[in-house]
Parts: C-alpha cells; sequence; structure tokens
C-alpha cells in the first residue's frame, strides 16, 4: 500500500498537466511470465493459448525468457519484485528444472524479495500433477489449479481433457505440497442446476484450499463457445447460483475479497491484489502485457504474442510488439476500473499516490454514484455497495463521463 499522505477528499481542484505528471513514489511491482501452449484449447477460453501439437520447445522459450527480462532491466532496476506469477496457457507443461531456472533467473537478475509469493498455474491432469513436487523445490510457493467442475458430464461440456478423478486426485495433491493453493471453478455451465453447482463447491471445500476462485462461464468473442453457443442457465438461475455460492463459503469462512475471488483470513492471493491495487507489473512471455510507472509516466507494453513470433523477435532482441504511454486523462478510469472489483475498495489517499492526481478531479462522480447507491464514499474508504458490486459496469461507467 502507498505511504502518500491522506488528502482530505472532498477538498482538492483538478490537477494541472504538470502536476498530473508527478509520482511521488512507485508503486509494488510484480513479474507475469506467460506460458502460452496448452495440451488442447478449451472453447470457451478467449486467452493467448495455442495447442502445443507434440513437444513444446521448452529450451528456446526459457533462454527467451530470460533474455526477454534481461531487455526490460533499465525499466525495473532498484525496484523489488513482490510476487511472481507463471500464467497460460498450461505452465505445468514446462519442467520443475525449467521452473527452477527460471526462478533462479528471477532471483540473480531482478530484485525478487525473499518472502516473494510465487505462484503457478497448473491443470490437474495426471502428467502436470506428477510434477507437484519438484515445481514445490523449485521454489513455487502457491499453486493455482484449473479444476472448473468436478462433475463428469460438465468437464466433458468444458472440453476439459482431465476427468473428475483427476480433478480430486490434484486438488489432494495440491494440499500436501504447497502452503497455499487455490482452486478455480466455473458455474452457469451447460445443464448444470444449482445443486450441482454448490456440489462442486462443497466438493472443493473438501481439500480445504485457503482460497477459491468462482466466476460464472461467459460466452467469449472469437472462442469456439461464441460460434457454436451451448445452451446456459437462465440469468435468473445463474444469479441464484452466483447468491448461494457467496452464502455457502462465507459460511466456510471464506470473504468474498474481489470480483470472483474468495479466501480465508490472510490468504488473498498477493499477486491479484497488487492488480486491483493498481500496481506495476512487468510481463514477459508472448502476448504478456506490462504496466510501468516511469518517475513521470505509465508505460502500457505488449509483447508478441504469437509463440513463433515471440521468440523469432526475442532473438532479434525486439521483445516487445506494442509500447504506449497512458494519457493522465485515462488514469483515473483505469484506476477505478481496478479497484471497484475489490469488495473493501481503497483508500482516497491511493488514488493520488497512483494517479498523480487529486481525488477531486472525480468528485462529481463520486456523488452521482453515491447518491445513485453504487458506492460507500468516506474518509477513510471508497468501496463498492453490494448494489455496486452486482452491476459494476453501470458503476464503472459513471466514471467514464466527462463534465
Amino acid at each position: 500500500m502507498s505511504t502518500a499522505r491522506t488528502i482530505p477528499i472532498f477538498a482538492q481542484k483538478p490537477a494541472s498537466t504538470a502536476q498530473a505528471l508527478e509520482f511521488r513514489v512507485s508503486p509494488p511491482l510484480a513479474l507475469y511470465v506467460h506460458v502460452p501452449w496448452c495440451v488442447q484449447k478449451c472453447p470457451y477460453c478467449d486467452f493467448n493459448s495455442h495447442e502445443a501439437n507434440g513437444e513444446i520447445p521448452e529450451r528456446q522459450y526459457v533462454d527467451a525468457l530470460i533474455a526477454d527480462l534481461q531487455s526490460a532491466l533499465p525499466l525495473i532496476w532498484g525496484r523489488p519484485v513482490v510476487s511472481v506469477f507463471f500464467g497460460g496457457g498450461t505452465p505445468s507443461l514446462l519442467s520443475p528444472a525449467a521452473i527452477d531456472e527460471l526462478i533462479t533467473a528471477f532471483r540473480t537478475l531482478a530484485m525478487l524479495a525473499p518472502d516473494a509469493e510465487i505462484t503457478l498455474e497448473a491443470n490437474p491432469g495426471t502428467v502436470e500433477a506428477e510434477k507437484f513436487a519438484g515445481f514445490r523445490a523449485a521454489g513455487v510457493n502457491r499453486l493455482s489449479l484449473g479444476i472448473q467442475s468436478f462433475n463428469e458430464g460438465h468437464l466433458k461440456a468444458l472440453g476439459r481433457i482431465h476427468d473428475a478423478g483427476e480433478a480430486k486426485r490434484a486438488a489432494q495433491l495440491a494440499g500436501e505440497h504447497f502452503p497455499a493453493f487455490n482452486l478455480d471453478l466455473m458455474y452457469g455451465l451447460p445443464g448444470q442446476t444449482l445443486e450441482q453447482a454448490l456440489s462442486d463447491v462443497d466438493t472443493a471445500l473438501g481439500f480445504q484450499p485457503g482460497h477459491l476462485s468462482c466466476y460464472q462461464l461467459t460466452l467469449e468473442p472469437n472462442t469456439r463457445f461464441a460460434a457454436f453457443p451451448p445452451e446456459l442457465p437462465e440469468g435468473d438461475t445463474c444469479a441464484d447460483m452466483q447468491d448461494a455460492i457467496e452464502a455457502r463459503l462465507a459460511a466456510a469462512g471464506f470473504t468474498n475479497y474481489e470480483t470472483s475471488a474468495f479466501a480465508q483470513p490472510g490468504r488473498q492471493c498477493r499477486h491479484n491484489l497488487n492488480y486491483w491495487y493498481f500496481g506495476d507489473y512487468l510481463g514477459i512471455g508472448a502476448g504478456a502485457h506490462s504496466k510501468l510507472t516511469l518517475h513521470d509516466r505509465v508505460l502500457r507494453q505488449m509483447r508478441w504474442k504469437h509463440p513463433k513470433a515471440y521468440l523469432e523477435n526475442v532473438a532479434s532482441g525486439n521483445p516487445v510488439q506494442e509500447s504506449n504511454e497512458v494519457a493522465a486523462t485515462d488514469l483515473p478510469f483505469e484506476f477505478m476500473m481496478n479497484a471497484l472489483r475489490l469488495a473493501d475498495g481503497f483508500h482516497p489517499s491511493l488514488f493520488e499516490a497512483r494517479t498523480a492526481q487529486p481525488l477531486g478531479l472525480i468528485l462529481p462522480q463520486l456523488k452521482a454514484a453515491e447518491a445513485e447507491g453504487l458506492l460507500e464514499v468516506g474518509p477513510e474508504k471508497i468501496a463498492p455497495t453490494l448494489k455496486g458490486r452486482r452491476f459494476l459496469n453501470v458503476l464503472l461507467e459513471r466514471f467514464l463521463e466527462r463534465e
């Protein structure tokens, strides 16, 4: 969290252009590592993932990731890295030796904090699960397991390559090998009933995870499901599922601290919290995104998206495909788009610390959202109400409006 001074939220004037470029303290810095291959592309997935079609070029990709990080060091020099997240794709397709080499490189090249949270996403398939002990020995201290469902029929409908037995075995192994782990679940699946959605949650709770991600299946553009949509439960049924899941997890001691994230006390995902608090992150790997605060400006980058193009461009010393400065006028909305995903919202001083602009700049929008019952506004906290969380897109639209 920022150490910036607390500012009376109702006594501020809009910043000038010069004032808007005076960043005071760099936000916390995280490292995201994208591994773009999967055994099979899921029909609902719109992430940058590509079917492996055999062995992945592990040696070449590990070398490219290290070279990518080396090229980015001037942008992050002297800043500690508070967390690492291996995402995908399916990062567990990499060998434990490759993960060990990468984490060693991160410690050598970057200022990786001794207590850094290091998360690796994994699929529950038997081949990946057999690697869990090796990943833990390599330094991974948090596993995020893509279960989606424990129901055999629903797994098949989702195009998942693991079965219910493998999902349960992987969840058990995650608890045995890692001090912290997350289970991903989806609801609103083809043919799913409320009772089946709650059954998935109850099965997950049986493995005693400290963190659960529960989100509704949506049909994203440019996916197989978008082209050939399955029949999904109607909206009211999905809303009932959401309410029932939240109640069941609250009774089990979980707090719904972010839109689709639930955690026991002290078990929130530190890496994702840094995103929601509008912290900085360096993304390496095919298609990875970065957001970096460079004294008086915020820079966004994207690496080459296709694995082949990424490897070729890293080899030629050009891993970044796009690089753009974020306009000062866009920073307030970008901040709110992230921070308002959090149930507890944010301290008013954080807005200025992250955007270098006074909170008074968005005072009309804050008051309007508060009057509509979408937002709670106070001297110590600005947070979405329950209504604001249910209609988050409506709430965020208020901050797209200009005076």
